[in-house]
């Protein structure tokens, strides 16, 4: 960290990276808007609205604005389907000069009157973009009339990319959901056993593992939020007893909501590593058991993680031993993300010297110091140029991020681990601690990396 003052920082941003040995007593600042001139590595607010709402099967999404945000978050996450296709299509508005001269209402009108017209949709999100932002169209009040007209539900959602930062875009797709459950007079019918499953998005199916996990210990999701969901499921959300969160970051706005207004507890867990997998699970069976009075839930929760465990076996002392004393760097999206990586990578004897995320919230950040070696460098909101100067002072061998990250990865002649919305494996759950060992493995120990460390050293690049 001896280098942190004349690695070209911006002095605005040294307060949001710290060291844990030198800096025992400074808290990192986070949970704020990005450094201007810092190329964060963040998106914007309508990105964060968008990779929430995408998930939703059977909705139809339309971009008001130019066609390069349409095109930017076109089928952006990776989420697989039980249902519906038709959330995978990105519709625009296509916003041209003369739009924004004139306005773009009519046109915002026209593109609804054709989707209604062409897919005899039920539900629309319709996304404000930085232009429609400054130009001042009133998407309300369009949403609202279509809606009128031909009675379906047609939701603005407040997401122009300058009124904040990715965290607001994930609180605008969390009022459109709100917006979407409280429609209609349906009555409330608790159920004693069912669930909600919050901020999980179907990444290479992994919400079907969890639904499994759930309905071995007796337990049915209610509604999935959002990966595999659909607009009837949704609107039962309040049904439930209870809402688990996954990705606090884009969700834990909505489960507070939702305790406010529908009186349904939440907890916070992971389903990432297999510590926090069975953590996970004991904290589900613990809260339901309180909520049903039944303590058979315990017991086969119990016997659910045995058995899984029986079934991994010593499948992972293969790559421990060969992982053993390796360097990891991390940058992820969410701070619950980061924490079960530092578990993971600790479970394989690997270091972890580096951790930052874009949406990480201070509790979360007081976990990661308590979890992390007292050298490891913390981040939040970091650019490349950090992210490069750290990796190199810390000698990672590899870098968990997502499709931003992978280049800069490559360009260090660093493996490189994809915990973001391309990956096409699941890595939650046991089966999952699998496939991510599997990976980091077959991504550190691939022979070309000796390829790239001969070549560099040959031209005298590996130091510079």
């Amino acid at each position: 960290m001896g280098k942190l003052n004349n690695m070209g920082m911006l002095d605005e941003r040294k307060d949001f990276i710290v060291c844990n040995s030198q800096m025992k007593d400074k808290k990192i600042k986070c949970d704020t808007d990005s450094v201007e001139g810092s190329v964060s590595q963040r998106a914007c607010v309508y990105c964060g609205a968008r990779v929430v709402l995408n998930p939703i099967t059977d909705a139809y999404h339309i971009v008001h604005g130019p066609i390069g945000c349409a095109s930017y978050t076109w089928d952006i996450r990776g989420s697989l389907t039980s249902d519906s296709e038709v959330f995978r299509n990105s519709f625009s508005t296509d916003l041209r000069e003369q739009d924004i001269i004139f306005g773009g209402e009519k046109k915002l009108e026209g593109a609804i009157e054709e989707i209604v017209k062409t897919y005899k949709s039920e539900l629309i999100f319709v996304y404000a973009t930085c232009v429609v932002g400054v130009i001042g169209d009133d998407i309300d009040a369009v949403c609202r009339n279509m809606s009128e007209k031909h009675g379906i539900k047609i939701i603005p959602v407040k997401s122009s990319g300058f009124a904040g930062n990715k965290s607001t875009g994930y609180k605008a797709a969390c009022n459109a959901i709100l917006d979407l459950v409280e429609d209609g007079d349906e009555p409330i019918v608790k159920s004693k056993t069912k669930v909600n499953y919050m901020g999980d998005f179907n990444l290479a199916g992994e919400i079907w593992i969890l639904t499994d996990y759930l309905k071995e210990i007796g337990l049915e999701v209610e509604t999935k939020i959002t990966g595999d969901s659909t607009f009837r499921e949704l609107k039962n959300a309040k049904n439930s007893a209870l809402n688990i969160v996954q990705c606090a970051g884009s969700m834990i706005y909505l489960a507070k909501e939702f305790e406010d207004r529908y009186k349904i507890p939440f907890i916070r867990i992971s389903f990432f590593g297999i510590e926090d997998t069975i953590m996970s699970l004991r904290t589900i069976a613990s809260t339901m058991s309180e909520i049903t009075g039944d303590k058979n839930i315990i017991t086969k929760t119990e016997f659910f993680i045995e058995r899984k465990l029986e079934e991994i076996g010593n499948k992972l002392d293969f790559y421990r031993n060969r992982l053993k004393d390796k360097k990891a760097a991390v940058y992820v999206g969410g701070g619950f993300k980061a924490i079960s990586l530092i578990k993971q990578f600790r479970d394989l004897g690997m270091e972890t010297v580096m951790v930052g995320t874009q949406t990480g919230r201070p509790e979360e950040y007081e976990t990661i110091r308590r979890l992390a070696d007292t050298d490891t460098v913390i981040l939040d909101d970091a650019n490349p140029t950090e992210l490069e100067h750290f990796m190199r002072e810390r000698g990672a061998d590899i870098l968990v991020g997502g499709v931003k990250e992978r280049p800069l990865a490559y360009k260090l002649g660093v493996s490189f681990l994809d915990h973001n919305h391309e990956r096409k494996h699941p890595l939650c759950g046991f089966e999952g601690s699998i496939n991510f060992a599997k990976e980091a493995y077959e991504s550190m120990l691939s022979p070309v990396w000796d390829i790239v460390r001969e070549y560099r050293k040959s031209v005298g690049e590996l130091n510079g």
